[in-house]
């Protein structure tokens, strides 16, 4: 049998355990006829399957035929990306745009002599999206590795207004912790702190092991085991039985751990670690000394004071790097990271 696991960032492997309660829940408010909200977010760290799930999502809506399904480009004009994808989408759109509506001066569809082109992009979006309403349909938008950047705000400033149109456009988008808040924070943009914001939390331990058990034909302890090294991040998940499937009698061995801590370094931790501040990575290299610690101890081991650290505090638990759930204790999320952060120090 081929490798049923892989570390291809996006693709939906083999061998993935779903996010079943978060896409039901989508899947439920997105075709809800009681409309509440039609903008959702997925958020958390490199490797935490953002992308993975939004594409499950994809995959299920798909399957009902009044849905029309648009991936865009964050790098890009989107609203303008936008009304040439729904060009293509479906005939009844290339009928309708051909035969109602000129875009010429977007470089969509056939120049009509008779009809006026349209001057404006967002008017034209505004006449496709009341055809898809009148045909009782409606258009998912999906958006990976969403930022701040002026295409974004232009469109999700378009997207409040076809919104209060009551228009059937529905939006799902996918960024890190940092991206997400800072587009939530944009003043222009209120209307997404209302919008439902679903964090990336660990996959089950329980549910790994039972996986690796499986497909390994492992005892439930050794499975265990292997849940618990990967932390519930899925991305150790798939890198750890990637290594464990190529060892012989898929044994746990020194050489499934060095290729394991280097695929993380590698794929991962090398990139979040840049993004840090000199002082964050600072403080996580105290935070990785104890599995959790008190928050007295790092600042009797760092020397700062607790206003001092609050900053720091703050930023490392928006980055998905630190849980602070518990009361004056601090712990980190990331399997392997104190490793990882030993070999930077040397």
């Amino acid at each position: 049998m081929r490798n049923p696991f892989t570390l291809n960032f996006g693709k939906v492997p083999t061998q993935y355990i779903d996010r079943e309660f978060l896409i039901d829940e989508l899947v439920e408010e997105l075709t809800s006829d009681d409309i509440q909200n039609q903008c959702f977010m997925l958020s958390g760290t490199r490797g935490s399957g953002k992308t993975v799930t939004m594409t499950a999502l994809e995959k299920r809506i798909a399957d009902d035929d009044n849905w029309i399904i648009v991936r865009l480009n964050p790098t890009r004009d989107m609203i303008s990306s936008l009304v040439a994808k729904l060009y293509d989408s479906r005939d009844f759109l290339t009928r309708f745009i051909n035969a109602t509506v000129n875009l010429s001066k977007f470089g969509i569809g056939v120049e009509l002599t008779s009809v006026p082109p349209v001057a404006d992009i967002e008017s034209a979006l505004e006449i496709i999206l009341k055809e898809i309403k009148k045909r009782k349909k409606r258009l998912l938008v999906t958006i990976d590795e969403v930022s701040k950047t002026q295409f974004m705000r232009e469109f999700a400033s378009c997207l409040q207004i076809m919104i209060r149109e009551d228009l059937p456009i529905f939006l799902v988008m996918a960024g890190l912790y940092e991206n997400v808040r800072e587009l939530k924070d944009d003043k222009a943009l209120t209307f997404l702190y209302r919008s439902p914001q679903y964090d990336m939390e660990p996959l089950n331990r329980t549910l790994i092991a039972d996986k690796y058990m499986k497909i390994f034909g492992i005892s439930q302890e050794k499975a265990y085991d292997m849940a618990v090294m990967t932390k519930g991040y899925p991305f150790a998940y798939q890198a750890l039985g990637k290594y464990v499937w190529d060892e012989k009698d898929h044994e746990m061995t020194s050489s499934v751990l060095a290729k394991f801590d280097e695929a993380l370094s590698h794929y991962v931790y090398e990139k979040i670690w840049k993004e840090l501040s000199p002082k964050d990575q600072w403080n996580m290299s105290f935070i990785v000394k104890k599995e959790s610690i008190t928050t007295a101890e790092l600042l009797e081991l760092s020397g700062q004071k607790k206003n001092e650290f609050s900053q720091y505090r703050a930023r490392l638990r928006d980055k998905g790097l630190i849980n602070v759930s518990t009361r004056g204790v601090i712990s980190y999320t990331l399997p392997r990271f104190d490793v990882f952060i030993e070999s930077q120090q040397y």
